[in-house]
C-alpha cells in the first residue's frame, strides 16, 4: 500500500504564528497557537468536507450576492482519540487564529441558576475577541443533553443551560466548534445550530498508514511492512496509532543502552502491553489475538532504519 498523496489537508504558511489572546481567557480556557497546529490525517469523506468548509469561508462575497453566508459552526463526533482536536486546531491555523478550548462542563456550578451566567460570561469574553479566534467546545455533550420534562428542580436547571447554549450559538458572532464523543445524548435543537456536522471517525488503511509512516519517523520501514502493522492496528486510533509509534521509537533508543534489543514481535509487543485501547472501543487485533499478529509482525525486516 503506498502512502496515499493528499491524504492531509496541506496548511498554508501559518501568519501570524502566535496570536495574544485576553487573559480572561487563559484563566478559563487552554489557548493552541496556530504554529502548534499538525496537519490532520483524515479519511477522503472527511478531507473533502473540510476543504469545502475551508474554500466556503473564503468566498464570503460570492455567497453573500446570493443570499447566504459561510456556516461559522461545525460539531465534531466521534470515539475519543480520533483527532477532532487536532482537527479544530488546524482549521483555526489555516484561518490565522488561536483555537481557544473549553470545556463547559468545568463551567458548571452547584448554584442554581449559576452555571448559565458562566456560560454568559464566557461567550461575552470571546465574542469581544471572536476575529483573533476560533471558540472549540469540548465534550459539549456533558452540558447539551436532551432536555426532559420531569419537574425536577435539577432536570430544569440542565434545560435552562441547554437553551442558553442554543441562545449564544445563535447570537456568536466567531466562528464555534464543537466536540463530543456522545453525539446521541446532545440535544436536537442543539444539534442542529451547527451548520457542518461531521462524524470523525476511525482510520480507515490509507489513513492508518500515513499515521504509522508520519510517526516513526525518523524511523523508516519497507512499505510492506507498514502494510503489516495497518492490517493488525485495524480499529485503532490515531491516538493510539501515535501512541504505539513513538513507543516503538522510545524502546529502540533505550534498548540500545540497555543492550536489550529485539526482533519486531518482541519490541511490538512490549510496547503494546504498556497500552491499552479505550474500554469503549473495539480491541485491534494486535490486541485481541497478539499470537495471530505475532505471526504476521514476524515477516518484517527489523530494526527499521534511519
Amino acid at each position: 500500500m503506498n502512502a496515499p498523496a493528499g491524504n492531509t489537508v496541506k496548511p498554508r504558511d501559518l501568519r501570524p504564528a502566535f496570536v495574544e489572546v485576553p487573559r480572561e481567557l487563559q484563566r478559563m480556557a487552554r489557548i493552541h497557537q496556530p504554529a502548534d497546529a499538525e496537519p490532520p490525517i483524515l479519511t477522503g469523506p472527511v478531507r473533502d468536507a473540510v476543504h469545502r468548509w475551508l474554500i466556503e469561508i473564503q468566498c464570503e462575497e460570492e455567497l453573500q450576492q446570493v443570499g447566504l453566508a459561510p456556516r461559522r459552526t461545525g460539531i465534531f463526533a466521534g470515539p475519543p482519540g480520533c483527532g477532532k482536536t487536532t482537527l479544530a486546531h488546524h482549521l483555526a491555523a489555516r484561518l490565522g487564529v488561536a483555537l481557544v478550548e473549553v470545556n463547559l462542563q468545568q463551567t458548571r456550578s452547584q448554584y442554581i441558576g449559576e452555571s448559565g451566567r458562566n456560560i454568559d460570561t464566557l461567550f461575552s469574553i470571546c465574542r469581544e475577541h471572536h476575529q483573533k479566534m476560533v471558540l472549540f467546545v469540548d465534550e459539549i455533550d456533558a452540558m447539551a443533553a436532551t432536555r426532559t420534562n420531569d419537574g425536577q428542580g435539577g432536570s430544569r436547571e440542565a434545560n435552562a443551560i441547554v437553551v442558553a447554549l442554543m441562545s449564544q450559538i445563535d447570537h456568536y458572532p466567531g466562528m464555534m466548534i464543537a466536540a463530543t464523543n456522545m453525539a446521541d445524548n446532545i440535544d436536537p435543537a442543539l444539534w442542529r445550530r451547527f451548520g457542518i456536522q461531521l462524524e470523525i471517525g476511525m482510520p480507515d488503511a490509507d489513513s492508518r498508514y500515513a499515521i504509522l509512516a508520519r510517526y516513526l519517523a525518523p524511523y523508516t520501514l519497507p512499505e510492506q511492512d507498514i502494510d503489516i502493522l495497518c492490517d493488525v492496528t485495524i480499529g485503532a486510533t490515531p491516538a493510539l496509532l501515535r501512541n504505539l509509534m513513538e513507543g516503538i521509537k522510545r524502546d529502540i533508543v533505550l534498548s540500545q543502552k540497555f543492550g536489550s534489543e529485539g526482533d519486531a514481535v518482541t519490541v511490538i509487543g512490549r510496547v503494546a502491553a504498556a497500552l491499552q485501547p479505550h474500554a469503549n472501543s473495539d480491541l485491534p487485533p494486535l490486541w485481541h489475538d497478539f499470537p495471530a499478529a505475532a505471526r504476521r509482525l514476524k515477516q518484517m525486516s527489523w530494526p527499521p532504519g534511519r
